[in-house]
């Protein structure tokens, strides 16, 4: 597992001897932020570790003793599970730690599988210059037409929305880990089309049958699958406020270790995949 941590930290984080580095983990997660650590030391970093205390969880904010050791970190690494409840908490905290200059690993539910045989295992240097490549080709792109076998088929307006990517995490920004991907934010308004997912959605996990979205505007229009709760589900999902139902990302996958399997922390970093 630390080999996982080792690459993630000297490529994609360009880990340097002497750094600080901060790793947050929970008692789930504690091989995992363990394997960080001991990859970190090996690396010649100087180490702290901060354990989300279980009695208070879902956590709403950061903990006192937490928000005193964010400070003089070169790296922090978010390795803990990824309650759906807490998600403004996370958002609390990356907003916090990158506002250090820290450089943020941010991996909410990560596993053992994805530390020693999936993702983090892949050659990332060669990860992030397929990303760069891939990122060159859309310069200057005022639109992209999607289209898959099974039935997406959709336009997204992207002129001003350049590029990014996950592959080299810089000071005062985070990435998630494992890495993988390029992304922009479309134009909200100006997506018009059909998405036909058939992988995996965000706290659904791997669907079962595939599910039709028609996109009008930047907004979902309709739902369809045979599926019945599922369309129930995402009805609920993307009802939640007026922006839940807008596109907010088109993601490529770039990473060939990385697997469908119904976390999407993986998941949208799968080669082959768009999301």
């Amino acid at each position: 597992m630390i080999n996982g941590a080792v690459n993630a930290l000297k490529v994609v984080l360009s880990l340097k001897s002497g750094e600080n580095v901060l790793v947050v983990s929970d008692e789930k997660k504690n091989e995992i932020g363990k394997a960080f650590m001991d990859g970190a030391k090996q690396l010649g970093a100087n180490v702290r570790n901060y354990v989300l205390p279980e009695d208070k969880r879902p956590l709403k904010e950061i903990p006192d003793e937490l928000l005193k050791m964010i400070d003089d970190n070169n790296i922090i690494i978010n390795a803990f599970e990824g309650f759906p409840e807490e998600t403004p908490f996370r958002i609390k905290l990356i907003k916090k730690e990158i506002s250090t200059n820290a450089r943020v690993g941010h991996a909410p539910g990560i596993t053992n599988a994805m530390m020693t045989r999936g993702p983090m295992t892949a050659d990332y240097e060669k990860v992030a210059e397929n990303a760069y490549s891939l990122i060159s080709k859309f310069k200057n792109a005022k639109k992209v037409h999607i289209t898959a076998p099974g039935g997406t088929d959709i336009t997204l307006d992207i002129k001003n929305r350049g590029f990014d990517s996950d592959v080299k995490i810089k000071h005062g920004t985070f990435g998630n880990l494992p890495a993988g991907e390029i992304w922009c934010a479309p134009v909200e308004n100006m997506a018009n089309g059909i998405i036909v997912t058939d992988g995996s959605i965000g706290d659904v996990g791997q669907v079962k049958k595939p599910l039709r979205i028609e996109v009008n505007d930047g907004k979902i229009v309709s739902l369809e699958s045979e599926d019945v709760s599922l369309v129930e589900k995402i009805k609920k999902l993307t009802s939640v406020d007026r922006m839940a139902s807008v596109i907010g990302e088109l993601g490529i996958g770039l990473n060939p270790n990385a697997r469908i399997t119904g976390n999407l922390l993986e998941d949208e970093k799968a080669g082959k995949t768009a999301h």
